[in-house]
């Protein structure tokens, strides 16, 4: 039993006639008739009632009304694997890097599902470091992240550069500079985020170049609070320019002089997994448009 015997059979019932039938299915009369024959065969009991009129019998009424689900249903399905095949809906699981989880995807992801709205995206927000071993476990199809370290099993495609800028109280001593270098860190208290933090481990890197040396760091374990200890007067802090845009009255912000912290944030993944399947492909193309700049 398939697909097209189902609905030649409903549409016998429906016109009432196999002539008819045939006709709207552009078949001939005996390809209707042969399915009928085979249909009734392989359940064992007749469905049509032959005669000058037709008429169901009352396992062809059963069969019909159940008939008219099965066809529904397998037709839902066969569109369902159809989009699924094209690229048109899935289930695609990301992860994300802050600042660009809460200050850049937001945006671009509802233009993506307004877009292609029968594909589902779970987005998880963590440091690289997680979001390596989640997409080592197979957890996500990809990550918005720093690059990792090397590995060979690691594929990473660079999109943009993060610039940073420092934040301050306005009534900070350094907040009387134009611009901050390095060196102006010095002897003021830095805010950090944890060790394990690619920002973190950049800066220290820099700094070290530079022989400076932070005598008084506070650790502060989420990006996206260096600012809001700020704004407390805690001390100075490095944070992605994306986010000084949306900071409160009390504080200042001040440029950079040279490249004290400009890191790259890409699309990594499994390199085995690379190029993308269907709907992962869609948004791996859509994020890399949005954000290479």
């Amino acid at each position: 039993m398939d697909l097209r015997t189902l609905k030649t059979f409903q549409m016998i019932v429906k016109y009432g006639s196999f002539v008819r039938a045939a006709q709207e299915l552009n078949y001939v009369q005996s390809t209707v008739t042969m399915q009928m024959q085979r249909l009734e065969a392989k359940l064992g009991v007749p469905l049509i009632e032959r005669g000058k009129d037709m008429a169901l019998t009352g396992a062809g009424r059963l069969f019909y009304d159940q008939s008219l689900q099965i066809v529904k249903q397998m037709e839902h399905l066969q569109a369902s694997l159809s989009d699924l095949k094209s690229g048109e809906a899935g289930h695609v699981r990301i992860g994300v890097t802050e600042p660009t989880a809460s200050y850049r995807l937001p945006r671009i992801l509802s233009a993506f599902m307004s877009a292609h709205p029968k594909i589902k995206v779970s987005v998880d927000i963590a440091g690289t470091a997680v979001l390596s071993e989640q997409l080592l476990r197979g957890d996500l199809e990809f990550a918005l992240c720093t690059a990792p370290e090397i590995r060979s099993d690691f594929y990473f495609e660079p999109l943009f550069q993060e610039e940073f800028v420092a934040i301050m109280p306005s009534g900070h001593p350094l907040a009387q500079n134009d611009m901050i270098a390095p060196e102006d860190l010095q002897g003021h208290r830095l805010l950090v985020t944890s060790e394990t933090c690619p920002y973190r481990k950049k800066l220290e890197m820099v700094m070290l170049d530079k022989g400076i040396a932070v005598q008084d760091a506070m650790e502060i374990g989420s990006m996206t609070a260096l600012q809001f200890y700020v704004e407390n007067g805690f001390g100075v802090a490095l944070i992605p320019k994306i986010m000084a845009e949306s900071a409160t009255e009390g504080t200042a912000i001040r440029k950079i002089s040279g490249s004290l912290i400009h890191m790259t944030t890409g699309i990594l993944c499994k390199q085995s997994a690379y190029p993308f399947p269907s709907a992962s492909h869609k948004l791996y193309e859509f994020l890399a448009q949005e954000l290479v700049r």
